[in-house]
């Protein structure tokens, strides 16, 4: 028998003074298995504890929104009766220990967020982040995770559509992996979790429980030291092929009138699904785990309550409705187990073996939940970058940065995945800046991106937080989409140190201010604190899931160009260096403030943009991110397959800065009629010049006359990944 103490509360990742606040709840010595439920539940990663304060300062609301956080999934009315239910969130620790596990079952846990609340998911997207290419370990995570997302995803027949991939020293040993799904739902029939109607049955359906997973909360909650390999017990198993099942099987009792409530089992598993369904509808719950469906001998209550096997749901059901409900499942071939009811003490109790192994009061566990207001410093503006000369040339320089592994042909990464399966897709990775899947049986058709410049968050956190929101509405707005909402995945580190918790601040203040500007809402999300590693923190990351819709599939346009079209540039350029891919691959440097973010102007250009796109007069669009306006173009070309012709940038900005400066609200439009399209932007007050023209050629040619090979820059920009992974 494992004696309860401070020793172990802390070894559980309690506080001394968590500690003593059980100790005043329950009154008394706590047991084994109600440690682990307060440890779990105070957790950071589920009770957000450190975030809790700086999130309620989010625009969460619009009158398109039906569903925004403190469900499993956000809900936006997209037209037509229909919703959009989508979330995102991080599996970064399991996918360091174990990639391919922890990548797949990142992936199972978004899908049961989101079909939990009634939605058939349509479409998942992801955001990775690893170490220096040349570290010892990045080559085996890249490769596990991007197998991994692959793996489940492919076989739980959704397809991979979109998502971002960089690389930076600051991820060694310390990957994010976050993944995000979206969904489609009838808007009068969305599932939520708050539990109702004492002595209604609790129905435990899916996989059998086994003894993965156990304090994976816990390990998700802390920094990794040098026994991190150790941590492995800690991460799930995935079986896409039962997750399938559990979808078909759920969206089919979905169809009557069986389910009051329903809750993934996912970290923390039994324990926080049946507290969090309990302590939403003000109900109490009483668990007999004999009942539970169990994989494996001897398992203790400890280990089926902090257990986080996967495929695992939790329902209330209607008590006629008891025996339909378990012939769905049962012709699906899972488990369903009546393994509890509903009271109304108020209580969590939990027997097992006929005796009490918990009983703890719902209320107090969630209310006295620690809520800490930690120390921030706010961090320093970097110095000005100043004047920069050009050591290489255009030439050069576009070939070098094509190569780079931040900016490099993603082809390896998402063949690996079913962008198609549903048939639904329209614009796959690499043919567009967000990706389209058509609503099926619809005219309309959603957009979705995944952005963040974590470099520039490193510089100025509230910048690089604004920034993340607007290139995300930016992506969206470049196929013709109209934004409607968020989701996030705040990766920072330990929120212990008041420079991580500045950052984290900072970065929800930038955000806030793009959303409130672009009417782009937070609907759910995700906070992934202690992402460090014997002390090192990971760049603060805040990742934004962005969701449009069109009124008409028909009207998306993509990147590729295509001979005969002019190029116009909508936006300002001043030449801004400072954080630069260019500044980082070319000089070698990390310095300056990033780009300034005008919302303003953001807004302005991106309408213009959009209401060209959806009048037909756009036969390609693209934004200007990282590697600025040479690189879009060439990014363009290649797509298309085909030349580009290049006039002069402005005289005022020097070439370098002009062709390969990353400021920001800009996008490069393809269309047939240049002077009609600049004429329309002067009329509404919106910067534009011609940049040249696309042709028949096999040539990227410079405004100086150098012409450059498209294969040269396709070999270049094609090489890194084949390479990499063959060695």
């Amino acid at each position: 028998m494992t004696e309860v103490s401070e020793t172990l509360a802390r070894q559980f990742g309690l506080s001394a003074e968590e500690y003593a606040r059980v100790l005043a709840i329950m009154g008394r010595l706590p047991s084994l298995t109600e440690l682990g439920v307060f440890s779990v539940m105070w957790s950071e990663h589920c009770s957000y504890k450190s975030s809790r304060i700086w999130l309620k300062t989010l625009p969460t609301t619009a009158p398109w929104v039906i569903h925004g956080p403190g469900e499993n999934a956000g809900v936006v009315d997209i037209g037509e009766g229909l919703a959009a239910v989508f979330k995102m969130e991080s599996h970064n620790h399991p996918s360091f220990i174990e990639p391919y596990q922890g990548a797949a079952t990142g992936v199972g846990g978004i899908l049961r967020d989101v079909f939990t609340m009634g939605a058939r998911p349509i479409a998942n997207l992801n955001a990775l982040r690893f170490g220096d290419p040349a570290h010892p370990a990045t080559r085996r995570v890249c490769d596990g995770v991007v197998r991994g997302i692959g793996g489940y995803g492919n076989c739980v027949g959704v397809p991979t559509v979109g998502g971002e991939i960089n690389f930076h020293p600051a991820y060694n040993g310390n990957p994010l992996v976050n993944a995000m799904t979206v969904g489609i739902a009838r808007q009068d029939r969305i599932f939520l979790s708050a539990a109702a109607g004492i002595g209604n049955p609790v129905v435990y359906v899916g996989s059998k429980t086994g003894r993965d997973g156990i304090h994976g909360a816990t390990m998700a909650s802390a920094e990794f030291g040098q026994d991190a390999e150790q941590k492995r017990p800690t991460v799930q198993v995935g079986d896409p092929f039962t997750e399938k099942l559990l979808i078909e099987a759920c969206l089919e009792l979905m169809q009557t009138d069986a389910i009051i409530a329903i809750q993934d089992m996912g970290a923390a598993g039994l324990t926080s699904s049946a507290v969090e369904m309990a302590g939403r509808g003000g109900v109490g719950i009483e668990l007999d785990l004999d009942r539970v469906p169990q994989r494996e001998r001897g398992m203790s209550a400890y280990e089926m309550m902090l257990s986080e096997s996967q495929e695992r749901m939790l329902m209330v059901l209607r008590p006629e409705r008891a025996a339909l409900a378990q012939a769905v499942f049962e012709k699906w071939e899972l488990d369903f187990a009546v393994i509890g009811t509903l009271t109304d003490s108020g209580r969590i109790v939990v027997r097992h073996r006929g005796q009490v192994e918990a009983d703890i009061p719902l209320l107090p566990l969630a209310e006295q939940a620690p809520l800490y207001e930690r120390p921030t410093i706010a961090p320093s503006p970097p110095a000005p970058l100043g004047a920069v000369a050009d050591p290489l040339g255009l030439s050069a320089a576009l070939e070098l940065l094509l190569a780079c592994p931040d900016l490099c042909s993603r082809a390896w990464v998402y063949h690996q995945y079913d962008s198609t399966v549903g048939g639904q897709t329209i614009k796959r990775p690499g043919a567009a800046d967000a990706a389209v899947v058509r609503i099926d049986g619809h005219a309309r058709a959603l957009a979705l991106t995944t952005d963040c410049t974590p470099r520039y968050c490193a510089a100025d956190p509230r910048t690089g937080g604004a920034q993340a929101v607007a290139e995300a509405w930016r992506n969206l707005t470049a196929v013709g989409a109209r934004p409607l909402a968020i989701t996030d995945n705040l990766n920072f580190g330990n929120p212990e140190k008041p420079e991580i918790m500045g950052q984290f601040a900072a970065a929800i203040a930038g955000m806030a201010q793009a959303c409130r500007a672009l009417d782009f809402p937070v609907v759910s999300g995700n906070v992934s604190l202690y992402n460090e590693t014997e002390g090192r923190g990971v760049l603060p990351t805040p990742v934004i899931g962005g969701l449009g819709v069109l009124e008409d599939a028909a009207q998306a346009v993509g990147l590729a160009l295509r001979p005969g079209l002019d190029l116009v540039l909508l936006g300002h350029s001043q030449g801004w260096l400072g954080q630069s891919l260019w500044l980082r691959e070319i000089l070698g440097q990390e310095a300056g403030p990033p780009p300034p973010v005008d919302l303003v102007a953001e807004r302005r250009t991106g309408d213009f943009c959009r209401a060209r796109i959806l009048a037909g007069h756009v036969a390609a669009c693209h934004d200007v991110s990282d590697g600025g306006v040479l690189v879009a173009v060439a990014e363009m070309a290649l797509a298309g397959d085909c030349g580009v012709s290049l006039a002069a940038g402005p005289a005022e900005v020097p070439a370098h800065g002009f062709w390969f400066g990353e400021d920001q609200g800009r996008y490069i439009i393809a269309c047939t009629d240049s002077a009609a399209l600049l004429a329309a932007a002067q009329a509404a007050g919106i910067v534009a010049r011609r940049l040249g023209h696309s042709e028949a050629s096999g040539h990227l040619t410079l405004p100086d006359g150098v012409a450059i090979s498209m294969q040269a820059l396709r070999t270049a920009h094609e090489r890194f990944f084949p390479a990499w992974m063959a060695m």
